[in-house]
């Protein structure tokens, strides 16, 4: 399974986009980019494999492994990017600015709903994360 995550780049904060089979999942926010800075900025582009977590802090969500200089990216709910996020990705039901949506539990909830059972099947579920292509 994949999930691409199309990302648009702002000062406040990224926002994106996260598709399965060409279909939109839910919005996304994120950090702004400050080149892979740990606790500052989002992560880079690239392909990452998914992995269940769960924790007392966030319930469950989602690990991103192996992103390069970084430990510990999660997909979890929050959101305002910057006052929330330390380099997390957070399915968003609706952006409403520079890196801050709204109802994020309820997106996570609908991401959760596709991802764990395909993670259950012993399937690898892949992001990929892109910048948006503008036309």
């Amino acid at each position: 399974m994949e999930l691409v995550l199309k990302r648009t780049y702002h000062a406040g904060g990224t926002n994106g986009g996260l598709f399965y089979n060409g279909t939109k999942v839910c919005p996304t926010i994120e950090l702004p980019w400050k080149e892979n800075q740990r606790r500052i900025s989002c992560i880079p582009e690239g392909k990452y494999v998914l992995q269940k977590r769960t924790s007392l802090r966030f319930g469950r969500h989602l690990l991103v492994k192996d992103v390069p200089g970084r430990s510990y990216i999660l997909i979890h709910a929050f959101n305002h990017a910057l006052r929330e996020s330390k380099g997390c990705i957070a399915p968003v039901t609706v952006c409403t600015g520079e890196g801050q949506g709204n109802f994020s539990r309820a997106a996570l909830q609908r991401l959760l709903d596709i991802v764990y059972p395909a993670l259950d099947r012993g399937e690898t579920v892949l992001l990929t994360i892109q910048k948006e292509k503008h036309e």
